[in-house]
This record gives structure tokens, C-alpha cells and sequence, in this order.
């Protein structure tokens, strides 16, 4: 039985998000987007990574990014 039924990010992994964002838009633009270093200096999906799971707010961002992209795809 599914726990969580409203949160439309359950289930999904954090490195699948940026990996989508990433394919959809690109570091520049994501850089642009979101203002963090680890989409302007040297990006990669790793860094980005490492970066957001010990940032909570840049997290949050990232995840909002990711719902309002898929949001408008429907």
C-alpha cells in the first residue's frame, strides 16, 4: 500500500530529478534558474548531488524545479 499517496516525490530518487532537470534544461540554464555553485562551477550530476543532499534549501528548490516541470509536461 502506498504511505504517501499526496506527495507526488515519493518514491523518486533524488539523482533521477537532477539527472531529468539536467536532460530538460542543462546546468547553464539550471544555473541561471537556481543560483548554486554546483550547477556554474565544473557541473556534474556527482557534485550536484553531493551538494543537495547536505543542503536543504537548494534540495527544496531542485524539488520544486523537478514538480513544476513535470507539472506542465501534463
Amino acid at each position: 500500500m502506498n504511505e504517501q499517496p499526496n506527495n507526488p516525490l515519493h518514491g523518486v530518487k533524488l539523482a533521477t530529478i537532477v539527472e531529468s532537470l539536467v536532460d530538460n534544461y542543462g546546468f547553464e540554464w539550471l544555473a541561471e534558474e537556481i543560483n548554486i555553485n554546483c550547477f556554474k562551477n565544473d557541473p556534474s550530476v556527482k557534485s550536484s548531488l553531493k551538494f543537495l543532499r547536505k543542503t536543504p534549501w537548494a534540495r527544496d528548490k531542485v524539488e520544486q524545479l523537478y514538480l513544476d516541470t513535470i507539472a506542465r509536461k501534463r
